[in-house]
């Protein structure tokens, strides 16, 4: 997936969160479990999650794939984005 929508700084948050980031804090129980089927889902299923959560999909993504992804998480975190 291609980072194509705006994140948030309640997602960057939540994203920082779960990859263990002090800068993040945790989600509610809904997310923090949409979270791990998005880091478990093969690319069909990644594709389906995007549909309904675009935002979410393509913070995890910036998370887990880009070299400075957490860093740029961290700075829409802190609004400085």
């Amino acid at each position: 997936m291609q980072n194509t929508t705006s994140i948030s700084s309640e997602t960057a948050r939540h994203v920082l969160f779960h990859y263990g980031s002090p800068q993040g804090y945790r989600p509610g129980s809904f997310t923090q479990k949409l979270m791990a089927a998005i880091d478990a889902a093969d690319v069909i299923h990644t594709a389906r999650l995007w549909a309904a959560y675009p935002e979410l999909v393509d913070a995890m993504n910036l998370a887990a794939n880009e070299r400075d992804g957490i860093a740029r998480l961290t700075t829409i975190a802190n609004g400085t984005a």
